[in-house]
């Protein structure tokens, strides 16, 4: 029987704990009317004032590092909450921090976290991406620009590259705001139509 590394089974543990987490709070928030009235949400979310919008932003960064949602999921809660323009702020601010801290800790833990974190498929789905230096800085520019691949994933492989922290910091700060403006927006969009 082909047994996991412990440090796998421990994240995996985490990541469950984290989702059930979610699941605990939606439950109470479905029973409580919070998660079936915009107005109660938005109420409940600005009696907690300037904390709300720093809980949210940390939840968006540990969102990146520890992904327990689907990443889009935080951008239209973070519209929904706080509206257009602060919950751009806010999704901007914690998905940059946390993909910064994804690809210090990849960078300090190496290739091996991958195999950790990730399945062995996506793994070698974009392990030909760092086959040149180059290329990669390039490909992994426009997957951060262009929401159509797993960025928290990129974030870590990233970190195990040769890429500097300059270039991978001026990436991540320029092209997360059109995909994450695209993600709020096209996800706005679709809850107003679900909700209306």
């Amino acid at each position: 029987m082909n047994q996991q590394p412990i440090e796998k089974r421990v994240l995996q543990i985490v990541s469950a704990v984290g989702f059930f987490i979610c699941v605990a709070v939606a439950v109470w928030g479905w029973q409580t009317g919070v998660l079936t009235s915009q107005e109660r949400l938005q109420k409940l979310v600005g009696s907690l004032g300037l904390a709300g919008g720093v809980l949210f932003t940390v939840f968006q960064a540990v969102q990146v590092v520890i992904p327990i949602l689907p990443g889009g999921l935080g951008c239209l809660v973070g519209v929904i909450l706080f509206g257009p323009l602060w919950g751009f702020a806010y999704n901007y601010t914690g998905i940059c921090i946390g993909s910064l801290l994804a690809f210090a800790v990849a960078r300090t833990c190496g290739k091996p976290l991958l195999h950790l974190l990730f399945s062995e498929k996506t793994i070698e789905k974009y392990r030909h991406w760092t086959e040149e230096r180059d290329r990669f800085a390039k490909l992994f520019a426009l997957a951060i620009f262009l929401p159509v691949a797993p960025d928290d994933f990129l974030c870590y492989l990233a970190g195990t590259t040769e890429m500097s922290w300059r270039k991978y910091t001026a990436i991540i700060l320029l092209g997360k705001p059109f995909a994450i403006a695209l993600y709020s927006l096209g996800l706005t969009a679709v809850w107003n139509l679900i909700v209306h």
